[in-house]
């Protein structure tokens, strides 16, 4: 990679374009049967709304936990939240992700509709959001001051060394949240609007019944969602430089049965049209363009070696100058 250099703490700097333009259009080129791949994917709607369902009966009835006792039950309140909720809350990040794209129904109104629903256990209204930030990350990958899926300079500098790493992951839910805003704040559009109110109107109906415990079991599964849990660990992997040249990364292991295949993640950016439970067929239709590629096999190893490898950190990641672009 041409032009790319890392100083003791910087970033990966590089002047060439996101890998995955030129590479869909090889793919297509040798491979133009991949087009049979652009489809939807019929069981996304049903898929979320189990998810919804297990995740907001769990908030209304938690608090029967306590009758075990406050010693027992608060243990099991914890476990719940960490095995079942935090399962649920990660894998309804990505299936609000897989409808970000459009991949559940024809309409992009209809997609956003079911994304509001997605987002009720999650408690904060971010799908809308989510959406836009996410569309800047596909078409702007790694641009300074415009992908916010990259840590700020003053964040890398801040969480370093093994326990700032631990800090900055157990908590990296909220810097998700909270970085676009220093990134480049958005201006409110409709639909954001509606998120907002559809959010609102949804825990008003629930909260009331689901009491504080239940509130409290969807903030915790939510905080164990995007930190301390093996499925966050695709936040790290997908774009953490574990292989200099390399910019983004596919994990293959079992964990992508819950998580919408979000792990076949070089596959999606080359197509983000291409639903997640499409990406398997894709690696097999194109396996030269993927099989010479660095991918991970492990989450859990991906946050081990990203909290106590020294030659890890923040500034691991490819950005890019808006202007050379």
């Amino acid at each position: 990679m041409s032009n790319q250099t890392q100083m003791k703490e910087d970033f990966y700097w590089t002047d060439e374009r996101e890998p995955h333009y030129e590479r869909r259009k090889e793919i297509l080129r040798k491979h133009p049967e991949v087009k049979q791949l652009f489809t939807k994917n019929p069981y996304l709607p049903y898929s979320t709304a189990n998810l919804v369902a297990l995740q907001v009966a769990a908030a209304l009835f938690i608090h029967q936990v306590f009758a075990l006792g406050a010693g027992w039950g608060t243990v099991v309140f914890i476990v719940t939240a960490y095995v079942v909720g935090a399962t649920a809350s990660h894998a309804l990040f990505l299936a609000i992700h897989e409808i970000t794209h459009n991949l559940a129904f024809k309409r992009t109104k209809h997609n956003n509709w079911l994304a509001f629903v997605a987002n009720i256990p999650l408690v904060v209204p971010y799908a809308m959001s989510f959406k836009e930030y996410h569309r800047k990350h596909h078409f702007e990958q790694g641009k300074d001051g415009v992908d916010a899926d990259i840590p700020l300079r003053n964040e890398a500098k801040m969480f370093k060394g093994i326990f700032g790493k631990i800090i900055w992951f157990v908590h990296q839910i909220i810097f998700y949240a909270v970085r676009p805003t220093f990134v480049k704040p958005l201006e409110f559009d409709k639909w954001m609007i509606y998120n907002i109110i559809f959010q609102v109107a949804a825990m008003a109906m629930i909260l009331p019944f689901a009491g504080w415990v239940g509130l409290l079991y969807l903030l915790l599964s939510l905080l164990f969602a995007g930190g301390l849990h093996p499925t966050s660990g695709h936040f790290i992997s997908e774009h953490y430089v574990f292989k200099e040249g390399q910019e983004t990364y596919s994990y293959y292991g079992p964990l992508n049965l819950l998580t919408f295949n979000v792990g076949h993640h070089n596959e999606h950016h080359d197509f983000p049209n291409i639903p997640g439970c499409n990406l398997p067929k894709l690696r097999k239709m194109a396996p030269e363009f993927y099989e010479n590629l660095y991918y991970h096999t492990s989450w859990t190893k991906v946050i081990t070696q990203f909290l106590f490898r020294k030659d890890i950190s923040l500034f691991n990641r490819i950005k890019r100058n808006p202007k050379e672009q």
